[in-house]
């Protein structure tokens, strides 16, 4: 999707454990499921005027576990099932990079992997964000490392209902 003209919030997501549940390297949509209130909290967020936005770290690529047309269709399949329930992430960001990757040609450092914040800063960059009023929410610390890094503020979200969650903070 093209970036809007005008300077709006934003809300970074983690995917895995925030969108989506966390049971270890998830990539087949076969096997996923949402997080309690995940569609309503996007649709939610999509409907205050926020960009929203998913960053994800994906070591499963480099672990070999899958590859990146796996995450690649995941996300497809996430925007497809967000669009039926009238939701819309603006943009997906991942990295499969790792410093100690079974596959050696995702085996390095990277600004992009959290707990750095390359993902945040490269959407920053990329699309007309006001960063007033933006945050990231995510369900480790490296993510609220990342916000931090990246000079916005960080929510962690441990469970329960997301879209409850992303009521509390707009």
């Amino acid at each position: 999707m093209a970036a809007p003209d005008q300077a709006r919030p934003a809300a970074f997501l983690d995917r895995d454990g925030v969108l989506i549940v966390d049971d270890g390297y998830p990539h087949d949509p076969a096997k996923v499921q949402w997080i309690p209130g995940a569609k309503e909290a996007v649709r939610h967020l999509n409907e205050a005027g926020y960009l929203v936005f998913v960053v994800t770290n994906q070591a499963g690529v480099a672990r070999g576990y899958y590859t990146e047309e796996a995450v690649h269709r995941l996300h497809a399949w996430m925007a497809a099932e967000l669009a039926e329930a009238g939701a819309r992430i603006d943009a997906f960001e991942y990295c499969p990079n790792h410093p100690e990757a079974a596959v050696e040609a995702y085996r390095r450092v990277c600004h992009r992997r959290k707990p750095a914040p390359g993902m945040i800063l490269n959407l920053l960059s990329a699309w007309p964000v006001e960063r007033d009023g933006s945050f990231m929410i995510g369900d480790r610390e490296t993510d609220m490392q990342a916000a931090q890094a990246a000079g916005i503020p960080g929510h962690l979200f441990a469970s329960g209902n997301l879209k409850g969650f992303v009521q509390g903070l707009i």
